[in-house]
């Protein structure tokens, strides 16, 4: 059996993979044309054309490639051989590694090269990720990282709910607005909200699902969220629209959670929260709900327990965490939550991801003059990724509806598809 390099997965940290011998003066000690077609071996020599930095060209030889890697310095190649997971992002992002042809066709074909057998470097990197404290601190550290970019920024290319979650598609066709719209419809009605009760969200974004579920359900939300931008922005727009007397935003972690509340929703937090604070999270939940009370988490999982991708952690969002099924549940079991129904939308976020990189392309230039080209090259390679990630299936999108033992829920999934007469307001 061919023994082999970790493959390109961006869902997976190969940084404990056998290296290569050793580069001196930027000059691989072996000959870097056999490396190459070592690498494309690795990758079950996929249709892929490698240009090494002398120019020479290197194939499989399998069928006619459909892209062209340009490699430009020695040590690219050296990187994708020793880490391809962090290695192959760093390369792109500062140009040294161009690729000619459809850049989402290449990460296609590298989501679906055959995997490594696990090994325990794997399994340490995912303990370190999976188990590393996400103090307040370091917590705040992240977020804002990531989300305090500008709000006009994520504005060039969200939809104008700046809804950066997964949306939900009720026909192949719809619009991204209409499908984020029917997310917020479809959390609402799997919670069953009437008017009067309470709704605590942990990790709110800009606000919208909170706003949407005061304006359309009568209902009271507390909305916790530790981004500054964020929190700005949700205020000013429930005051615009009338509904802070409705919907109070905080800005604070979710661990400073207090009251009592009819349900608990949070929207594409879990991935920041991390799998050591889990305990923490299920605590605080555990602790606001009333007896009959329930909850809904929507996060990005996996099908089994893997670590964070090395760039994608490094770039684009540190900290971060993606959690198995069995994983996500480790928040709501030890206290006695009882799962109501789990729903995997892996494809509708496939679709949401398409409109964001569209609208992301077109505004590419703007990006650059307000960052710099890395910058844009870093998001489209993480909007690609993602994109190619969720088709493969190494990603998921969980939806865990969960409540107290006393609570009666849905008999059928019927009404979650047509709203009850009585549920929202006109």
């Amino acid at each position: 059996m061919r023994s082999s390099p970790r493959s390109f997965d961006f869902e997976a940290d190969s940084s404990h993979a056998a290296a290569p011998p050793t580069a001196a003066n930027g000059r691989l000690h072996v000959p870097e044309r056999w490396a190459a077609r070592r690498l494309l071996a690795a990758l079950g020599d996929p249709p892929l054309r490698f240009i090494l930095p002398n120019g020479v060209p290197v194939t499989s030889g399998a069928a006619p490639p459909v892209a062209t890697l340009r490699m430009k310095q020695p040590g690219v190649l050296l990187g994708l051989l020793v880490n391809p997971g962090l290695h192959f992002g760093e390369a792109y992002t500062d140009g040294r590694l161009e690729i000619e042809g459809d850049l989402r066709r290449v990460l296609e074909i590298l989501f679906h090269a055959p995997e490594a057998r696990p090994g325990l470097g794997n399994d340490l990197a995912r303990l370190r990720q999976g188990f590393a404290r996400n103090s307040l601190r370091r917590a705040r550290h992240d977020i804002e990282s990531h989300y305090d970019l500008g709000n006009d920024f994520y504005a060039l290319w969200l939809d104008p709910e700046m809804a950066y979650s997964c949306a939900y598609f009720p026909t192949q066709n719809a619009s991204l607005e209409a499908a984020q719209l029917a997310k917020f419809e479809h959390v609402c009605r799997k919670l069953r909200l009437r008017r009067g009760e309470r709704v605590v969200e942990a990790g709110c974004g800009w606000g919208s699902l909170a706003l949407h579920m005061a304006r359309h359900y009568g209902v009271t939300v507390t909305a916790f969220n530790i981004s500054s931008e964020q929190i700005q922005w949700a205020r000013d727009r429930a005051r615009r629209e009338g509904l802070a007397g409705q919907v109070e935003f905080v800005a604070d972690d979710y661990r400073n959670l207090r009251g009592k509340y009819d349900a608990f929703v949070s929207v594409g937090m879990l991935e920041h929260v991390g799998r050591a604070n889990y305990g923490s999270l299920g605590d605080v939940i555990d602790a606001c709900l009333t007896c009959t009370g329930r909850g809904l988490l929507h996060s990005i999982g996996r099908s089994r327990p893997r670590p964070m991708n090395a760039w994608i952690g490094k770039r684009i969002f540190p900290g971060a965490y993606i959690p198995s099924l069995r994983e996500m549940l480790l928040v709501i079991e030890p206290w006695g939550l009882c799962p109501l129904d789990v729903e995997d939308l892996r494809w509708h976020y496939v679709k949401t991801l398409e409109h964001w990189l569209e609208r992301f392309e077109k505004h590419a230039e703007l990006v650059a003059h307000r960052f710099d080209a890395s910058f844009v090259r870093a998001w489209r390679l993480y909007l690609a990724s993602s994109i190619a990630a969720f088709e493969c299936g190494s990603v998921q999108l969980f939806q865990i509806l969960f409540a107290r033992p006393g609570y009666a829920g849905a008999w059928t999934r019927a009404e979650w598809y047509t709203p009850p007469a009585d549920a929202r307001r006109a």
